[in-house]
Order: C-alpha cells, then sequence, then structure tokens
C-alpha cells in the first residue's frame, strides 16, 4: 500500500519485519495527536513536512550555491 504523505514527510521512518512494512511517525514521540503507526494511505497530516533540503557539494565547489 501507498504510504500518501509519508513518503515525502521528513518524520517518516519505515520499520521494517520478517514480512512486513510499517511507517512510523517520529512526531508521535513528543506530540500525542500523530498515531506512532497511522493508517495509510494518510492524504492529510497538519504535521507534514518534506526532507530537509541537503546542498549539493558539487554545487557549492563549483560556487553555484
Amino acid at each position: 500500500m501507498e504510504p500518501g504523505l509519508c513518503a515525502s514527510c521528513r518524520h517518516a521512518r519505515v520499520v521494517t519485519g520478517a514480512n512486513s512494512r510499517f511507517w512510523l511517525c517520529e512526531r508521535s514521540r513528543t506530540d500525542p495527536r500523530y498515531p506512532r503507526y497511522p493508517r495509510l494511505p494518510v492524504l492529510a497530516c497538519p504535521g507534514h513536512e518534506p526532507p530537509a533540503v541537503q546542498p549539493d557539494s558539487t554545487s557549492r565547489a563549483e560556487g553555484r550555491a
């Protein structure tokens, strides 16, 4: 099953077992409003944040960043 917003969220982690895969919401550790393992697909989430953008090392080396 597709995880919805979790696939592009900086707070989501994939937890795998022998024959299973779950999406863990790291926000659940500090905020009880978020379920530890949300029902998928997540279509709306007020805590969704895209991953932090890492500067491209080649761009910086060439003076473009």
